[in-house]
């Protein structure tokens, strides 16, 4: 039997300076206030490993938007064309239908769509295995952060390097598939969706840290801590230091939040902070929800995400989310598998979704076909080539 698939064979770490401090003394018989709280926002990384824990792991809005695009996308079948003609025989079918021993073809693509998806990039290997008349063609996933491209002299792509611990790969061009989201600038990698929704990421992720927070340490707002000096009184710079090293180590941050103050003679808490209702702190969350729904391209009501009232019902929302955001990533990744694996079994190759099988499309389907089937100058060939058949 003869293999019908032609295989290829062939920065410094960051040291951030802090900046020194200087320890401050307060003025002789003047009121000295220190404010609880942090100055600078801390925001999640870019890198794929960042993303997909703080979003896809511990963000029940990322983790179900990466879920419901990479599975309804998943589930939408190719068929495969040689010209005009359709070719249900075509080998790149059962491969697409089995990639490999551990995976069937709806765990393959479920998996290549959520990688997409967190880093904006995905890879898809070829290998043989076996020997002779028994050798057969697998398609296997490399995770995206153990990929790096090697570029050339004159700046274009010469191959790929895989690590996986301390074992390095090279890996041809031809040898490899590298789906790619656009990256204004970046030539060789994509951009991931939910790296636009970073900042709403972080915030969504930050209120639910810190209401936990509130939970445990009992609710209680932020403020200054003011010292009235006595007379003759005042804090030394020994005693400033000390109190406010406890301040930043003892009631800062969100895993802190509300912790009470242990206060000595002399010190008195003003409230400074603001109460929930003054914060609009659910439209906050739910802000910041839509935010993340929409980078990738999902309906907030599909979600059950509370203000959002885009579309008339249900229904529509549902319509849009599969022809503005699933079918463009299914006829993308079509186009791309089309060329790789019609270089691997050496036959031309067209993979087009198909779109008799997608559900959400039942009733754009039930249209065309009742104003194809009542058009009577059309003949029965027409009117089977205009319904896609």
């Amino acid at each position: 039997m003869k293999l019908p698939f032609r295989l290829p064979w062939a920065q410094a770490p960051d040291r951030t300076r802090l900046p020194d401090e200087k320890a401050l003394s307060p003025r002789p018989g003047t009121p000295l206030a220190l404010i609880a709280g942090e100055g600078e926002a801390r925001w999640t990384g870019r890198s794929y490993a960042a993303l997909s824990r703080e979003g896809f792991m511990k963000n029940p809005v990322a983790h179900r938007c990466v879920r419901m695009v990479s599975e309804a996308a998943a589930s939408i079948g190719f068929l495969a064309y040689q010209g005009p003609a359709e070719r249900e025989d075509h080998p790149a079918l059962s491969l697409l239908s089995r990639p490999n021993g551990a995976m069937t073809g709806a765990d393959f693509l479920e998996a290549l769509y959520g990688q997409l998806l967190l880093s904006g990039n995905a890879f898809v290997e070829a290998i043989a295995v076996g020997a002779g008349a028994g050798a057969r063609a697998e398609l296997h996933l490399l995770r995206p952060d153990r990929v790096s491209v090697v570029s050339a002299a004159d700046g274009w792509p010469a191959g790929y390097d895989y690590r996986a611990g301390t074992v390095v790969r090279r890996i041809a061009l031809n040898g490899l598939l590298h789906l790619k989201l656009f990256h204004p600038l970046d030539d060789h990698l994509g951009f991931a969706p939910l790296a636009a929704a970073q900042v709403a990421l972080d915030l969504h992720n930050a209120a639910g840290r810190w209401n936990k927070a509130l939970l445990d340490n009992s609710a209680r707002p932020s403020g200054a801590l003011v010292y009235q000096p006595k007379e003759g009184g005042n804090l030394s710079s020994d005693q400033y230091q000390r109190l406010k090293v406890e301040l930043d180590e003892g009631y800062s941050g969100p895993m802190r939040a509300g912790r009470p103050l242990l206060l000595e003679g002399g010190l008195d808490w003003k409230s400074m902070g603001l109460s929930p209702k003054d914060m609009d702190f659910v439209e906050a969350k739910n802000g910041a929800a839509r935010d993340i729904a929409l980078a990738f391209g999902v309906p907030p009501m599909l979600l059950g995400i509370p203000g959002d009232n885009t579309y008339a019902n249900y229904q529509e929302a549902n319509r849009a989310f599969y022809r503005l955001t699933v079918l463009p990533l299914v006829t993308r990744t079509g186009a791309a598998l089309s060329g790789f694996l019609g270089d691997l079994t050496g036959e031309g190759l067209r993979l087009v979704p198909d779109l008799d099988t997608v559900a959400g499309l039942s009733a754009e389907r039930d249209a065309l076909w009742a104003r194809v089937g009542a058009a009577g100058f059309l003949t029965d060939e027409e009117k089977r080539e205009a319904v896609g058949y």
